[in-house]
C-alpha cells in the first residue's frame, strides 16, 4: 500500500516524484479545492462567523480522484507550501479528503531539492491550526468587506464596482499621490553649473576654450546624452561638472533670470582656482538576499517584470526545471518570504563558492547577517538558489530568457550578500572665483572605486562621476557655463516597484499579496498604467474619497497595518480569531448603515470649474458618469452641454472626423466611451447617430439588423426569436433584447421550427424548454436525470396529444369537403 503526497501544482509533483521512492505517490490538487462560494457571502456573522465552504468549481472530479486515492493509501503527506495560504490548502484537503488524523501529515520545505525533500519527509508534522486561523479570518475579513461595501458602491457610484480591505488601502496611497500631482503648484528656480577642465587653453584668452565645440555638439539635439557618454567624455578632456553653491559666503539661490543673469555676468572673464580638494576613503556594504518585496523592485527596476509576472517565473524556478544531465531541480527557496535570514548550509555553499571562484580577498572572516522586518517569519528563508554552485551561465541553456533573467538576479544577490564591501575614494572639491558680487564657490564630488569587493558580482549603479586629478591652488578653465531655468517638480508617480515598497513600508498586504493587490486595482480600472506609471483613475479616486467619509477605518493605513498585526497574533500566539472578527465588525456594521442612509450617488455631486459653457456662458462644472469625470454646464438641464475632460481637468476638444452623419448631414465628431473610441454627430442629444471606428479610425459597416425567425421566445413568451451577430459567429437571442437576454445556439434553429410547427414549442415551463435545449436544471447528477424522464415523458406526451388533435381536425375537414 503506498503513501499518497498532495502538492498544489503538476510541476511541483513531478520534481517532488523524482526524489521520492516508488512506495510514494505524489498527485496535485491544482490550488485550492474548496473555498467560499462566490456567490453570496456565506458567512455566519450572528453564529460566531462561521463559513460556508464549496469545492471550487470544476474540482468535484478532481477530488473524486484524490478521495479514491486517499482510501487505498496509508498514509497521507500534505506538502502544500509553508506559508499561511499552503497551510490553509492543506487542511481544505484532509477535511475534504476525510482521512483520519492519525495518517495525515504535514510536510513543509523551503526548498524542492532532494536533501530539502528527504528531510521534511524523516520529519513529518500535523497541521497547524494557528496559521489556517489566521489565514481564514484574513479570508473572512476580507469577504464581509467586499460583499457589504461592493453592494453600497452599487448603489452610489456605479454598478460592478467592488471594495477591497488590502486593495482600497493601495488605490487611497496611488489617488493621494495623485492628488499631489494635481494640486502641485512650480516654482522657478534658476541654477549655474559650470563644466571646468584641468587643460588650460592660453590661446583662448577671453573666448570660448577648444573643447567648448566638442561640448556643444555632444550636447546637441533632443536626446541627452546617456551618463557613460558623459563619463567618457569627462575622461578624454580631464573634465568635471560642478554647480554654484555659495556667492559672497551665501547660498546661492535665484528665483528668476535676472538674479541669475546678475551673478553669472559678473562671472564673465574671471579665474578659476581649486581652492580645496578632500579625499577620504569609504566603504560600502552588500545589500541583503532578497525578499519578496525587494525582488519584485529589482525585478521591475532592471528587467522591468512586472509584479505578477516576477512571482510566475519565480514560481516555475521554485518548483523545478529540468537541467539535462542534472535532473529537474528547484533552482530557488521559496519566493514568498519577508525574512532576510539564511541557513548555515546556504552560508556554507556561498562561501565556498566565494572562495573557490572568486578568491580570499572577496570572502569576509564571518558570514554576513542581515536583521529582517519585526513581522517577519524567522522560520522562512531569504530567496536564494538552491545550489550556488549551479550558475547562470551553466543552467542558462535550460532556461527561458525571463527565468534567466530573474535566476541570475537572485543568484548574484545571494552571492553578493557574502561578499567583501567594496571600497571607494571619495572626493570632493570647491572651485573658487571672484566677481563683483563676491566670492563665488562651485562644488562638485566624485568617486573612485579602490576595491570592487561584492560589486564584482552586483554591479552599483553609481551616478556620481569621477574626477580628474587636482591639487589645491590649481588653475582651471571653464568649457561652459551658463545659467539654467528650472521649475520644482510634483512628486514622482508610483511605478510597480516603488508601490510594492510602500506597500511594505506601511505595513499593508504581505509578501504572499503583494502582486495579486496591484493587479487586482488595476483590473478594477481604478488604477491604470502608463509609461510604467500608476495613475489613479477618477473613478479610483471617487471611490476612495467615498469610502474615506464613512469608512475611515478600513481606509487608515495604521488601522490596516493594525489589522495585519491582529491576524499574525493568531498566527503566532494563537489569539482567538473570532474575537479579533467581532472587535472588528461592531464599528464596522455601525458605519456600513450610516453609508446606506446618508452617502450621497456620486452623479449627483458637482465641483466647480474655472471654465466657461461656450453655448451659454456659464460656468461648468465637474460631474461624475459612467466613463468618468467630464465637464457640463452649470445651468443644465437648461442648457445640456457637456464635454469629456483630461486627466487635468482641461475640457478636451471635439475633433472633427471628417465625415458627415448619414441621417441630419451634420459633422461626425471623435467621441470617447467605455469601449474606446468612436464616432458621434455633433449635433448629439438631438441626433443620436453613432458609428464604430477601427484603431486607425476607419469606420466600420454597421452590424447587419437582426433577421427574424418566427419562433416565439420561451421566457418572456411576447418576444421572437432571431439571429444575431457576434465575434463568435451567429446566435439566437430575444428582439425584445434588453428587456429578454434569452440567448441558443444557433445550432438549435431548424429543431425549434420544426418543435414550433408540431405545436411543441413553446413549452409551458422553461424546466421543459431547457431539456430540449439540452441544459440543466437540477442541482445534482440523480435529480437531472429524475427531472429529465420527466420533462422528456411529459413533453412527448403533450406533442403526441397536439399532434393526434391535429390530425383528427384534418380528418374532418376532408370527410366534410368530400361530403
Amino acid at each position: 500500500m503506498k503513501n499518497l503526497v498532495i502538492v498544489e501544482s503538476p510541476a511541483k509533483a513531478k520534481t517532488i516524484n523524482k526524489y521520492l521512492g516508488s512506495e510514494f505517490e505524489v498527485k496535485a490538487s491544482m490550488g485550492h479545492i474548496r473555498d467560499l462560494p462566490s456567490k453570496g457571502i456565506n458567512v455566519d456573522i450572528e453564529n460566531g462567523f462561521q463559513p460556508t465552504y464549496d469545492i471550487t468549481p470544476g474540482k468535484k472530479k478532481l477530488v473524486g480522484q484524490l478521495r479514491s486515492a486517499a482510501k487505498k493509501s496509508e498514509n497521507v503527506y500534505l506538502a502544500t507550501d509553508l506559508d499561511r495560504e499552503g497551510e490553509a490548502i492543506a487542511w481544505h484537503l484532509a477535511e475534504v479528503l476525510g482521512v483520519s488524523e492519525e495518517h495525515t501529515y504535514r510536510v513543509v520545505f523551503n526548498a524542492i531539492t532532494k536533501n530539502s525533500i528527504k528531510q521534511a519527509f524523516s520529519d513529518p508534522s500535523k497541521l497547524d491550526m494557528a496559521k489556517v486561523n489566521a489565514q481564514q479570518a484574513r479570508r473572512i475579513l476580507d469577504r464581509i468587506v467586499g460583499y457589504q461595501i461592493s453592494p453600497l458602491l452599487w448603489k452610489k457610484v456605479a454598478g460592478g464596482l467592488s471594495a477591497g480591505r488590502v486593495q482600497s488601502v493601495a488605490v487611497k496611497i496611488v489617488a493621494e499621490r495623485e492628488k499631489e500631482i494635481r494640486a502641485f503648484n512650480p516654482e522657478e528656480y534658476w541654477l549655474i553649473p559650470a563644466v571646468f577642465t584641468t587643460d588650460l587653453d592660453e590661446s583662448a584668452g577671453q573666448g570660448a576654450h577648444k573643447y567648448a565645440e566638442s561640448w556643444q555638439k555632444l550636447n546637441a539635439g533632443e536626446k541627452k546624452p546617456s551618463r557613460p557618454e558623459l563619463a567618457d567624455w569627462f575622461e578624454q578632456h580631464n573634465a568635471f561638472k560642478a554647480e554654484l553653491a555659495r556667492v559672497g559666503g551665501k547660498k546661492f539661490g535665484a528665483k528668476n533670470q535676472q538674479q541669475a543673469e546678475e551673478i553669472f555676468q559678473s562671472l564673465s572673464g574671471r579665474d578659476f582656482t581649486v581652492s580645496s580638494v578632500e579625499k577620504k576613503e569609504s566603504r560600502s556594504r552588500p545589500l541583503p538576499p532578497f525578499i519578496t518585496s525587494t525582488l519584485q523592485q529589482a525585478a521591475s527596476n532592471r528587467s522591468g517584470f512586472g509584479a505578477k509576472r516576477t512571482m510566475r517565473i519565480a514560481q516555475s524556478l521554485y518548483e523545478g526545471v529540468d537541467l539535462g544531465g542534472l535532473g529537474t531541480i528547484g533552482l530557488i527557496t521559496y519566493m514568498r518570504t519577508d525574512s532576510t535570514y539564511l541557513s548555515p548550509e546556504a552560508l556554507s555553499a556561498g562561501r565556498k563558492y566565494i572562495g573557490e571562484q572568486l578568491g580570499a580577498d572577496y570572502l569576509p572572516e564571518k558570514p554576513n547577517f542581515y536583521a529582517s522586518s519585526k513581522a517577519a517569519q524567522e522560520a522562512h528563508e531569504a530567496i536564494r538558489p538552491t545550489d550556488p554552485s549551479i550558475t547562470p551561465q551553466q543552467a542558462r541553456p535550460h532556461l527561458s530568457d525571463e527565468q534567466f533573467k530573474l535566476y541570475d538576479l537572485i543568484w548574484r544577490r545571494f552571492i553578493a550578500s557574502q561578499m567583501t564591501p567594496a571600497k571607494w575614494f571619495i572626493t570632493s572639491v570647491k572651485v573658487s572665483a571672484k566677481a563683483e558680487v563676491g566670492e563665488c564657490e562651485f562644488r562638485a564630488s566624485g568617486r573612485m572605486l579602490a576595491f570592487e569587493g561584492f560589486t564584482k558580482i552586483w554591479q552599483n549603479r553609481s551616478t556620481e562621476q569621477q574626477l580628474p586629478e587636482m591639487k589645491e591652488g590649481q588653475k582651471l578653465a571653464p568649457v561652459d557655463l551658463k545659467p539654467e531655468q528650472h521649475f520644482t517638480k510634483p512628486p514622482a508617480r508610483y511605478t510597480e516597484a516603488s508601490l510594492v515598497k510602500a506597500l511594505e513600508k506601511e505595513g499593508i498586504g504581505r509578501p504572499s499579496t503583494y502582486a495579486s493587490i496591484i493587479s487586482t486595482i488595476q483590473d478594477r480600472k481604478y488604477v491604470e498604467q502608463i509609461d510604467k506609471k500608476l495613475r489613479a483613475t477618477d473613478l479610483g479616486i471617487v471611490v476612495t474619497e467615498k469610502l474615506e467619509g464613512f469608512f475611515p477605518e478600513i481606509m487608515d493605513i495604521a488601522f490596516t497595518r493594525q489589522m495585519e498585526e491582529n491576524l499574525d497574533g493568531i498566527e503566532e500566539n494563537s489569539n482567538d480569531w473570532v474575537k479579533v472578527l467581532e472587535e472588528f465588525y461592531g464599528p464596522f456594521s455601525s458605519r456600513l448603515e450610516q453609508a446606506q442612509e446618508q452617502m450621497k450617488h456620486a452623479k449627483a455631486e458637482t465641483t466647480p470649474s474655472d471654465y466657461d459653457c461656450p453655448k451659454c456662458g456659464a460656468k461648468l462644472e465637474y460631474r461624475f458618469g459612467k466613463n468618468g469625470k467630464f465637464l457640463s454646464c452649470s445651468k443644465y438641464p437648461e442648457c445640456k452641454f457637456a464635454c469629456p475632460c483630461d486627466s487635468d481637468g482641461k475640457p478636451v476638444k471635439e475633433e472633427k472626423s471628417g465625415h458627415k452623419c448619414p441621417n441630419c448631414g451634420k459633422d461626425m465628431v471623435v467621441k470617447t466611451g467605455r469601449y474606446g473610441k468612436f464616432l458621434g454627430c455633433e449635433d448629439y442629444p438631438k441626433c443620436k447617430t453613432v458609428m464604430k471606428i477601427d484603431k486607425e479610425g476607419n469606420v466600420l459597416p454597421p452590424a447587419p439588423p437582426p433577421e427574424p425567425t418566427g419562433i416565439r421566445c420561451h421566457k418572456c413568451k411576447s418576444g421572437e426569436l432571431v439571429v444575431r451577430q457576434s465575434k463568435r459567429g451567429p446566435f439566437l437571442g430575444c428582439n425584445k433584447f434588453p428587456r429578454c437576454r434569452n440567448i441558443i445556439s444557433i445550432k438549435m434553429l431548424d429543431k425549434l421550427k420544426e418543435l414550433q410547427a408540431e405545436g411543441v414549442w413553446p413549452p409551458d415551463t422553461i424546466e421543459e424548454a431547457d431539456e430540449i435545449l439540452g441544459r440543466k436544471t437540477s442541482g445534482t447528477k440523480k435529480a437531472a436525470k429524475k427531472s429529465t424522464k420527466k420533462t422528456t415523458k411529459k413533453t412527448t406526451k403533450k406533442a403526441a396529444k397536439k399532434t393526434t388533435k391535429k390530425a383528427a381536425k384534418k380528418t374532418a375537414a376532408k370527410k366534410k369537403t368530400s361530403e
